[in-house]
């Protein structure tokens, strides 16, 4: 860091973020016990469960509710929830049957009384056709944001990677902007917003979608510094302990780790760290079984690319 970057001396960046992985709830859990446990993420009013081992299998391919949140801690290596394990609602259709009208036949007039029947030759007209129901305009982000000089002025959530083609948000298709409350409790307590805000944090904002095959769910974190000098700072000395790491195509600046499930049908999960200017930017990646690093290399280049035109 440079002279003019200076950083009080008790904030240490590579203790500050050092990870507790013994707080991290196993896989199982849904992301991201005291008496009052914290809602699942993405499931208002669902305790969180007791940690489990690494590794909890999948039961669904189904996305779980939208405004999932993901509790994670600076330096704690994120839980690995359970990827797309929801309960399926069974509905059971009941038909009913009519029961045979018992009432008395009524006689039939003999023919010798009854007028020779004549067949009504009158044809139907077919209804109109219902008219086209009107479409459904898209709602259009108003969000605005400019780059220069590495400086992102604008709104935070603007610079978010963008969902692709097909992809499912969770929660606001905007994504949303973290309280310092919401990012010290996804660091680990206020110590950890403490130290943030030692190296110049403004601010920060979050998405969480499934892509379009439905084969992974991918969360961008963005935190916004004072200058691009203390946002590399906290990106170098972001580290996830009791995790593999793993080399990150594409995006020079950035450093990742893995996350392999015992089992194929168990959750395997991919972090990458980096920064562009005055932004840092996590972005993890969960799927089932033993997770393609080339997927976050990939999401990583382009986030970078996004915060460097932003366009």
């Amino acid at each position: 860091m440079s002279a003019h970057d200076h950083v009080p001396p008790a904030a240490d960046p590579a203790q500050a973020f050092a990870p507790d992985r013994s707080a991290v709830p196993g896989p199982g859990a849904q992301p991201e016990g005291p008496a009052d446990p914290p809602a699942a993420p993405g499931v208002p009013g669902v305790p969180v469960t007791a940690a489990q081992p690494t590794g909890t299998a999948d039961t669904q391919d189904a996305p779980e509710a939208p405004g999932r949140k993901r509790p994670r801690a600076v330096g704690v290596a994120l839980a690995t929830a359970g990827l797309l394990a929801v309960t399926a609602v069974s509905a059971t259709v009941t038909v009913a049957v009519g029961k045979p009208d018992h009432r008395p036949a009524v006689a039939a007039a003999t023919a010798s009384s009854a007028p020779p029947a004549t067949a009504s030759a009158t044809p139907t007209t077919a209804p109109p056709a219902a008219p086209a129901p009107a479409p459904v305009p898209t709602p259009t982000s108003t969000l605005k944001g400019t780059v220069s000089n590495g400086r992102h002025d604008g709104d935070l959530q603007y610079f978010l990677l963008p969902i692709p083609e097909g992809g499912e948000s969770y929660g606001p298709a905007d994504g949303m902007l973290l309280t310092e409350k919401d990012m010290g409790e996804q660091m680990g307590g206020a110590e950890a917003i403490k130290a943030l805000k030692s190296f110049g944090y403004k601010d920060s904002a979050t998405r969480t979608y499934r892509t379009a095959d439905g084969k992974a769910e991918v969360t961008v974190t963005l935190l916004r510094f004072s200058t691009p000098a203390r946002a590399a700072e906290v990106a170098r000395n972001y580290t996830l302990d009791g995790l593999d790491p793993v080399e990150i195509t594409g995006d020079p600046a950035a450093h990742g780790y893995v996350d392999k499930p015992k089992q194929q049908a168990y959750t395997g999960s991919l972090s990458g760290i980096s920064s562009q200017g005055d932004v840092q930017y996590i972005i993890d990646v969960e799927v089932k079984g033993t997770p393609d690093k080339a997927l976050l290399s990939e999401l990583m280049k382009r986030q970078r690319d996004w915060l460097t035109s932003g366009r």
